[in-house]
């Protein structure tokens, strides 16, 4: 099942790579049956070749003919023995160990055949490769971990929270609605029930579970597994029961994840699970990380680095996946989103629901609604009633809007805030000793608790500080400008709130004058993709979005409708049209219909064979059933495009109204993408009502350099930089935090 290689570029004297997808598949068809040259082209099977982990790396040698004579070294040393022949495509593929840290030549020659040679770069399996240096302290909790049969995984190994592997079986017992640890490995329990897979195989319900650490976090697997009678998992052996599928699981939360290994996975049942009981007993393979839970790491470049370290493993102990989907709710759901958007061909397809686009963008339009909350609560408590509150904030009402706004918390460093009602700032997970904690008195130079701390490697140090530079900005901003035009509240009321809102210092304290963001943490949050873009690997596979935490109106929690519409909004202004995003609302989808469809259409963009590009395929392989709708009921679904209104305006949205948010009540976009705003000279022609000559001075003196002209992308706005680094590998180098000015 050889479909995903790295290889050499034609007319490259450096290594390059093809990305798991159509090149890659079109590649295998190619091996299966296209006459091959005399040349010996080699590939790196799991990663890669300059983004190796562990010391081993999983390699096709694309040899001329089986009567050829090759040899192969690594480093100079004779390996040839350590590769075997695929009998489908007559290629030589070995598990190549023994890598030593940086790089490695791997050489094929041989009589008859054209040499070549692959520059294999290896890291060590603590990490890091792509997410800049370990960020300190980092709290172990190997010790906390539970596996699957109760016992734990174990104290630390070393300061980057290691542990020995450990793999245990499971079995579903007859008439059972749950996996038991199975008593031996050598027999099958009687009352073992048995599952049939996509593949039509009737096999053991045996799941093989194995747990190891990878980049300091906690990795974990799940697949069907005999041991009892068949040979231990290689990629020259998977299990026979694996469909060939493979689904990384992806967790949820954010506030609180940073500083930790996490002591569990990100398992959310109703969206992903490692035991997954359907999707296990289909043949799908499962995989997830620690570090994949934004409760424990709430860092996109992270999160995507540790991905694909344990994509890596997983291949090399099991075999190249036919494709690999990813599925997530609320944090898991961005976790999906950024990683397949930052490394194009990571996943071949995303299965999200109570969506948001990223962390980033909830903290922004949470600072925004906390700045509100403030003046309205403090600084001017008297000034608009509840209902202009509420038209200024965008929301649908305060509960909402409050709810949006103490998402602000995981921004604020300071410890025991007192604020409005749910206010919780500098979220700790309870493991992370006090001492180690900031306190801006007593302890000043200790881990600050927020997004943009955690998130330092990309943002960089601010000289004069000591901090992570903030990307946060407000300059410029009109709050309540709909509002205004609306006729919601008055030309008074808009000129002083405007002129008191103010902004945030470093700490999150309140300040009078507005916030001006800092220019590389701008550029690099784009970059990075810490702000989602939705144009890089997004553009071309599909991708399913259920709203999935729809209350009756839009104000359960923060898990809002505008942040659906958000992501969507990107993936058009990137790629031109939304036509591989598809969105079901409701409080009752079918979530396994809505799978069915989800894999069909992943299935169909797989087996298309045609040259046609990968974005062509997945827009014209879109199965009749995947199309915009909702669900009023569990049997009623109206098919028609998903619009964001509040208006009922179509079917859906009369059911489902969709509201805003403080920056698009401010003129801002629905992509909400614009983190910095230019400026434009104020013009009487931009409002609906009339200022009398003072009130324009007022205005004048309020925004002196002028306001948000949103008809242009916003300062330093570009796309992703896929693949990026943040050292130590140079490899699409972005920003080194340990060498700042190169």
């Amino acid at each position: 099942m050889l479909v995903s290689c790295w290889s050499r570029r034609p007319g490259e004297s450096t290594v390059s790579w093809m990305r798991w997808g159509s090149l890659a598949i079109a590649l295998a068809a190619l091996l299966a049956g296209a006459p091959r040259s005399a040349g010996a082209a080699i590939h790196a099977l799991s990663s890669d070749p300059r983004l190796v982990s562990g010391g081993d790396v999983l390699v096709q040698v694309d040899a001329p003919r089986e009567d050829a004579s090759i040899s192969i070294d690594l480093n100079g040393h004779d390996i040839t023995g350590e590769f075997r022949r695929d009998r489908r495509t007559g290629a030589l593929i070995g598990l190549v160990g023994g890598l030593t840290i940086g790089e490695n030549t791997l050489n094929v020659s041989g009589h008859g055949v054209q040499a070549d040679s692959l520059v294999l770069t290896n890291y060590p399996i603590t990490g890091p490769i792509t997410s800049g240096p370990h960020i300190r302290p980092f709290i172990c909790q190997t010790q906390e971990f539970v596996l699957p049969d109760g016992t734990k995984l174990g104290p630390p190994l070393d300061p980057d929270c290691s542990a020995p592997t450990v793999i245990q079986y499971l079995y579903l017992p007859t008439g059972a609605n749950a996996l038991i640890p199975m008593p031996s490995t050598s027999r099958l329990p009687d009352d073992v029930s048995k599952t049939t897979t996509l593949s039509g195989l009737t096999v053991p319900f045996v799941v093989r579970v194995e747990t190891s650490t990878i980049n300091r976090g906690v990795y974990q697997s799940a697949i069907l597994h005999d041991p009892s009678s068949e040979p231990t998992p290689s990629p020259f052996a998977p299990p026979k029961g694996w469909n060939g599928r493979l689904l990384a699981v992806e967790g949820f939360g954010c506030p609180g994840g940073w500083y930790i290994q996490g002591p569990a996975e990100g398992n959310l049942p109703g969206a992903a699970t490692l035991l997954d009981l359907t999707r296990l007993g289909e043949g799908y393979a499962t995989f997830e990380n620690t570090l994949q839970h934004p409760a424990n790491n709430c860092n996109a470049v992270l999160q995507a680095e540790t991905a694909m370290m344990s994509k890596e493993h997983f291949i090399k102990t099991h075999g190249v996946p036919r494709y690999t989907v990813s599925a997530g709710c609320s944090g898991g759901s961005y976790t999906s989103l950024q990683i397949a958007d930052n490394l194009p061909g990571m996943f071949q397809g995303v299965f999200i629901s109570c969506t948001f686009p990223d962390p980033d963008g909830i903290a922004f339009s949470g600072m925004d609604g906390h700045l509100l909350t403030h003046y309205f609560t403090v600084t001017n408590p008297n000034g608009f009633s509840s209902d202009q509150q509420v038209a200024v904030s965008g929301y649908e009402g305060v509960k909402a809007w409050y709810d949006a706004a103490n998402q602000a918390g995981r921004t604020d460093p300071v410890p025991g805030r007192v604020d409005v009602p749910g206010y919780n700032s500098a979220p700790w997970s309870p493991d992370v000793p006090v001492s180690e904690r900031y306190d801006p008195v007593s302890n000043p130079t200790g881990a600050r608790p927020t997004v943009f701390d955690w998130q330092r490697n990309a943002y960089g140090l601010d000289p004069e500080t000591g901090f992570a530079r903030r990307p946060f900005d407000n300059v410029g901003v009109q709050y309540g400008l709909q509002a205004l035009n609306a006729g919601a509240i008055t030309t008074t009321q808009f000129l002083d709130l405007n002129q008191g809102v103010g902004g945030y210092d470093v700490d999150d304290n309140y300040i009078a004058s507005r916030t001006s963001g800092d220019l590389q943490a701008v550029r690099r949050t784009y970059e990075s993709g810490l702000q989602l873009y939705g144009g890089a690997g997004l553009a071309s596979i599909p991708v399913f979005d259920l709203s999935g935490l729809v209350g009756v109106t839009d104000s359960h929690g923060y898990h809002y409708q505008w942040f659906h519409f958000a992501t969507r909004q990107r993936m058009i202004e990137a790629n031109g049209n939304g036509a591989n995003h598809v969105m079901w609302r409701g409080n009752a989808i079918p979530t396994a219909q809505a799978w069915q469809l989800f894999i069909q259409w992943v299935e169909n963009v797989r087996n298309d064979g045609s040259e046609a590009n990968q974005r062509t395929k997945v827009i014209r392989d879109k199965p009749a059933g995947a199309v915009d709708g909702c669900w009023p009921t569990s049997t009623q679904f109206v098919a028609e495009p998903q619009t964001f209104s509040r208006s009922p305006d179509s079917q859906c949205n009369t059911v489902y109204p969709s509201f805003a948010f403080p920056r698009f009540i401010a003129g801002g976009p629905l992509a909400a993408d614009i983190i910095k705003c230019h400026l434009e000279p104020l013009d009487p022609g931009d409002y609906k009502v009339a200022f009398s000559s003072a009130e324009w001075a007022r205005l004048v003196s309020i925004f002196p350099g002028g306001v948000c002209d949103w008809s242009r992308r916003g300062v330093q706005q570009r796309p992703v930089v896929p693949w990026a680094s943040f050292g130590p590998s140079r490899y699409n180098l972005v920003f080194d935090i340990t060498r700042p000015d190169d």
